[in-house]
């Protein structure tokens, strides 16, 4: 296999796991405002990612660098032709950070977790908006040059994926939260977890729907996967197996990824004149530095992903929280 191929389904892996990962911390911010019932569920919310967001956005941090060092061409093209839309993901991350930090050192936390849900709903909806289009083509000159405005960009088939991934994120946030906490904070998780995977499933479905038709080279057999994982989810919520939902949306979100990367290839953003579309070849760097560059990950990508699981067997005990000020705990 040439190491150009390599490199693109290595970043297809680090974006699959940024969206299973960095996904349920969107959801979860999402729902922050429609699953608490006072400060002590909001604390609670918010604890239930306190030790892992950070650690997931590294994903993000990782795959923008592999795309850098791998194919700058594409890194230049993307960056160049959906500045607005990156900027703002980025503004979006570091507001919801820095709201992360500082909600539990205010007197007020108000201010915070509007910041908090803003800082996760923008980024949710307009990853999928900047796919969508990456799919679909963009307008690009034969020099690789993006041509088109802020408003090509917003085609409906772009909203239609940015509402997909906002809605199947926030499916997931609710998941997440069903495996994380107890009582009535759970029983809430639960009920809107329903309401968000029927969003997801119909949006979804219709954003494959169009892919497929589009384009034919996704495979049906990954579109039957999305279908079968987002029912079962469904059905295994309803029967209170949390850690099976969760496990059969994130099948769902691998599936999903892999049919966009896999319409893809072997572009990696396509012109909607084929003529000007940048390959795994054309946009790839020399031999040499995707050599070096894949012993580095041989070496290096292990030990990340051991550290990642560590912390979250460590992290793994559901929250509990009494109805009072005192902190949150870990509970059994």
């Amino acid at each position: 296999m040439e190491l150009t191929t390599i490199w693109f389904i290595l970043i297809a892996v680090l974006w699959t796991g940024y969206f299973v990962l960095e996904g349920f911390d969107f959801g979860v911010g999402v729902l922050l405002p429609y699953v608490s019932r006072d400060e002590a569920d909001r604390r609670l919310v918010v604890a239930s990612i306190g030790p892992v967001w950070d650690g997931n956005e590294v994903w993000l941090l990782v795959a923008g660098g592999a795309t850098f060092a791998a194919f700058p061409e594409w890194y230049a093209t993307l960056f160049s032709g959906f500045y607005l839309p990156l900027f703002l993901i980025l503004l979006a991350l570091i507001a919801r950070g820095i709201a992360l930090e500082y909600r539990n050192k205010s007197d007020s936390t108000r201010g915070w977790d509007r910041t908090f849900f803003w800082g996760s709903l923008a980024p949710a909806f307009l990853w999928g908006v900047a796919f969508a289009n990456i799919v679909r083509g963009v307008p690009l000159d034969a020099r690789h040059e993006f041509t088109g405005n802020l408003l090509t960009l917003l085609s409906p088939y772009a909203l239609l994926g940015g509402v997909t991934t906002l809605a199947l994120f926030t499916f997931h946030g609710a998941l997440f939260l069903t495996l994380r906490t107890n009582g009535e904070l759970r029983q809430t998780s639960a009920r809107i977890g329903r309401q968000a995977g029927l969003a997801a499933f119909l949006a979804g479905g219709l954003f494959l729907l169009l892919t497929q038709l589009n384009d034919p080279k996704p495979a049906t057999w990954v579109t039957t996967v999305v279908a079968a994982a987002g029912i079962a989810a469904a059905l295994a919520l309803i029967g209170r197996r949390d850690g099976w939902a969760f496990t059969a949306n994130t099948v769902a979100i691998v599936a999903i990824t892999a049919t966009l990367f896999g319409g893809l290839w072997p572009d990696v953003m396509p012109a909607l004149d084929p003529a000007n579309s940048l390959t795994v070849t054309n946009a790839s760097s020399t031999p040499y530095t995707l050599s070096v560059m894949t012993w580095v990950a041989a070496i290096f990508t292990p030990v990340v992903l051991a550290y990642q699981a560590w912390t979250y067997w460590v992290f793994r005990r559901r929250l509990t929280a009494p109805r009072d000020e005192s902190p949150v705990r870990q509970g059994s």
